[in-house]
């Protein structure tokens, strides 16, 4: 199971915001995940957490793009965290080896060529909004069912365009236009989520259903849950606490 360590770099995401927000930050901080067990390091430059504001592509791109050079100069293995075709294409040209899309190709119609033409992995995340609105349209009968369908069908339109089956990485959107019932229900129903046949990040790191006012409140149910996922088959988890969480998995 393959641990991806976040990387922020942004002064407002909910669980470290600011605290790596300099390059010379960013670059130690993902220095540090690598020597903690990270086998990839996701570097973002726009905070998703529910009520962010959008920032624009060209400050997105000022903020990752020299930290994933740096890394990728060091042939650390990074993602990118981006909902930009223009900033996938330039991470990628940087030394991304990874297109980590939370918004699954939806908020950008360009999404799904450029990654098919970049020809790399491309992970695809469900997705319902922009941060503004997710909470608003956290309704479903059956959560699990209804992300499955509309992962469906955002893979059958990266299919259509070009990217190729075994490029693709599924992540359910722990916490994304989702409440705490929801995101214990597709934990729990994995199975169902595995079967699609095709690789399942999951990225449960600190969020609000794992309980504790803060975010570093919640690392010990971080790990605690990470341990609990090694056994299901699934391809990789998305976490903060790298070496707490590796520990878990190699225990």
């Amino acid at each position: 199971m393959y641990v991806m360590g976040i990387l922020n770099v942004t002064p407002d995401s909910f669980a470290d915001g600011g605290l790596h927000f300099s390059h010379e930050d960013a670059i130690a901080h993902a220095l540090q995940m690598v020597d903690d067990g990270a086998d990839i390091i996701d570097v973002g430059g726009e905070s998703t957490r529910p009520g962010a504001e959008r920032v624009s592509e060209e400050e997105e791109q000022d903020r990752v793009i020299p930290v994933i050079q740096a890394l990728a100069a060091r042939n650390i293995r990074v993602s990118v965290d981006t909902m930009r075709a223009s900033t996938a294409s330039r991470a990628v040209a940087a030394g991304a080896e990874i297109v980590n899309d939370v918004s699954g190709g939806a908020a950008d119609p360009d999404m799904f060529k450029t990654v098919a033409s970049l020809d790399c992995p491309y992970i695809l995340m469900h997705w319902r909004g922009h941060s503004k609105e997710m909470n608003a349209k956290a309704i479903y009968g059956d959560v699990v069912k209804e992300v499955i369908a509309e992962i469906s069908g955002q893979l059958s339109k990266a299919l259509e365009a070009g990217i190729k089956p075994s490029k693709i990485i599924i992540d359910p959107g722990i916490g994304f236009a989702k409440d705490a019932d929801h995101n214990w229900e597709l934990i729990n129903r994995m199975p169902e989520l595995i079967a699609m046949g095709y690789p399942i990040l999951i990225g449960h790191s600190r969020k609000r259903f794992l309980g504790g006012a803060r975010p570093e409140d919640r690392e010990e149910a971080t790990v605690n849950l990470t341990k609990s996922l090694v056994d299901t088959g699934i391809w990789g988890v998305r976490v903060h606490g790298v070496r707490a969480n590796v520990e878990a998995i190699r225990s």
